[in-house]
């Protein structure tokens, strides 16, 4: 893609994005994640009822009075975007929302200031950027996807999931953005789990999703770029993944994600 199509382009899923997360997501974001744990904040004077746990035996011994541990919730969140760019999301439909929800998930962690950070993957970390607050560093990420040249052929969430657990040791909200067409995931996906706030979000495309009966198809792996002949003259063949867990996101590239997005939102909050 030339220098201003990607220009255009970033610049036409900022404004969209922005709208979106200034509008509709700033409040519904935050108020459905919980800090990371409890920070100090101040010393004050021990009365009566204080839970004995919090007294700081130090202090107390210097000042010959009993003086306890004010704590306050860690409300800044660290948001990682781990985003599948394997050939079979490289098709310009799924390209582009995903393109629009990086955008959006980033920039509604900008406006609640928020550290964000990415994972770019195939079957091999293709590029992984720290975290770092600011809507320049939103407006990288977008870029660094759009124009990423990858390396690697195949998908292996596995893999990856395994190098962010290694890697990442502080709890985060993690969005794994794919179509999931892999297999044997499911193991460190249960870690990651586990480790982190996982949020998965299945990107499909309806006319790649199932094989209609009554013909021979002649395919070519997308990723691999192997030929496979199916004849299917039974019965409709499903080609997409099956994502067993409860809190994933699923969504089609003729729906609206806005709205999909919303939905899980309110569920986390109610």
């Amino acid at each position: 893609m030339e220098k201003q199509k990607i220009l255009k382009k970033i610049k036409t899923i900022e404004m969209n994005s922005n709208i979106i997360a200034n509008n509709i997501f700033s409040g519904s974001y935050h108020s459905c994640f919980k800090g990371n744990g409890m920070e100090f904040a101040d010393i004050r004077r021990y009365y009566p009822g204080d839970d004995v746990k919090k007294i700081d035996w130090k202090v107390t011994a210097r000042q010959r009075k009993a003086y306890v541990k004010e704590f306050v919730e860690e409300r800044e969140l660290s948001i990682f975007l781990l985003i599948d760019v394997s050939k079979s999301n490289s098709f310009w439909k799924k390209k582009e929302m995903i393109g629009e929800l990086l955008a959006t998930l980033g920039f509604s962690a900008n406006k609640n200031d928020d550290k964000v950070g990415a994972l770019f993957f195939t079957d091999r970390v293709e590029k992984f950027i720290p975290l770092k607050k600011g809507k320049k560093h939103t407006l990288s990420i977008l870029n660094n996807f759009l124009t990423l040249e990858t390396s690697g052929d195949g998908t292996n969430i596995s893999e990856i999931l395994s190098f962010f657990n290694k890697v990442i040791k502080k709890k985060s909200i993690v969005f794994l953005i794919s179509d999931f067409l892999d297999e044997n995931y499911e193991k460190n996906l249960k870690i990651t789990e586990r480790k982190h706030d996982l949020i998965p979000i299945r990107i499909l495309d309806r006319g790649h999703e199932t094989l209609p009966k009554g013909a021979i198809f002649e395919l070519i792996d997308s990723e691999t770029g192997e030929e496979i002949i199916i004849e299917n003259f039974k019965e409709e063949i499903s080609l997409s993944s099956d994502l067993k867990m409860k809190k994933s996101i699923t969504i089609y590239t003729d729906e609206d994600y806005i709205k999909a997005l919303l939905q899980f939102f309110n569920q986390r909050r109610g």
